[in-house]
């Protein structure tokens, strides 16, 4: 007989439920949340598995390696949909969400999610890294002014390279001022700095991927845009069509926004009700949504 199972996974520990083809729970146990605690659980001759539901979560990447690495047929389930299907439970527990998960993939009731490769998860983890030390270093840099404006010292427009000069300039003669800002300039130089040596390295791994470098021939694409691009898409034979990536990032096409629909004469689309007010205002604006 085939079985099925479904994983509840949080920070500590995973709730691990098994079923078999008729829905029976042959198994209920909770494992420390790691690839080898479950393997000693999911790779028991015992069970027959089909198919072991994971959802999309913080630890799923992980997870999901360590389990397809050792040959298991493991599958990532979308959370809205599975928060949808869980919902019909009456009580809602790591246990009972286990049991539904693990009864999604008996009756064949999911939506798998594509999971990244771990070559794309570094180059996000990189450009995730970038972008929090820039964040700080401006926000430093953004409270030096807040705090000098009260005292009446205007920083002015000026770019990094010659903002810690700017600052001491205008502290030159404010020792007491120039103990407090100091700390700040010497934490904002250090977020510079280590924000330069991930940039660098992000330039390097530009510079050896042939896709990247393709794509910055478009016009104002460049390196981050770029890796960001790629980071993102992974794998692009998980598309269809090209008509697909849109969707996948979010992205409505025009048409199909509410209210914006119109035919060939301008005239408003059945498909898309709205009061008649609103259609003669300019750009078809709808302020009644």
């Amino acid at each position: 007989m085939k079985h099925y199972a479904g994983l509840d996974v949080s920070v500590k520990e995973t709730c691990v439920c098994i079923v078999d083809g008729t829905g029976t729970v042959c198994r209920e146990i909770k494992v420390p949340s790691h690839p080898q605690d479950l393997l000693r659980i999911l790779q028991d001759p015992t069970w027959r598995l089909e198919r072991i539901g994971l959802e999309a979560g913080p630890l799923s990447q992980w997870l999901f390696e360590g389990l397809a690495d050792a040959g298991l047929p493991v599958v990532c389930i979308e959370t809205r949909h599975t928060k949808a299907f869980l919902k019909a439970q009456l009580n809602k527990t790591d246990r009972n969400d286990a049991r539904g998960i693990a009864q999604m993939m008996r009756v064949h009731l999911y939506r798998p999610v594509h999971v990244k490769t771990l070559a794309s998860q570094k180059r996000r983890a990189l450009l995730t890294a970038r972008k929090l030390l820039q964040d700080k270093a401006i926000a430093i840099e953004n409270d030096i002014r807040g705090l000098l404006r009260n005292f009446g010292l205007k920083v002015g427009i000026i770019g990094a390279v010659k903002f810690q000069d700017r600052i001491r300039e205008l502290i030159a003669d404010r020792p007491d001022l120039a103990e407090i800002i100091e700390p700040l300039l010497a934490a904002r130089r250090a977020l510079r700095e280590h924000f330069v040596a991930l940039h660098q390295k992000l330039l390097a791994v530009v510079r050896n991927d042939g896709v990247c470098r393709r794509l910055m021939t478009v016009p104002g694409v460049g390196p981050v845009v770029a890796l960001a691009f790629v980071a993102t898409l992974d794998s692009p034979a998980r598309f269809r069509t090209s008509k697909a990536v849109g969707p996948a990032l979010g992205l409505t096409p025009v048409q199909h926004q509410r209210a914006k629909v119109t035919g060939s004469d301008g005239s408003r689309s059945a498909a898309m009700p709205c009061c008649e007010p609103c259609w003669s205002k300019p750009l078809n604006r709808c302020s009644c949504a």
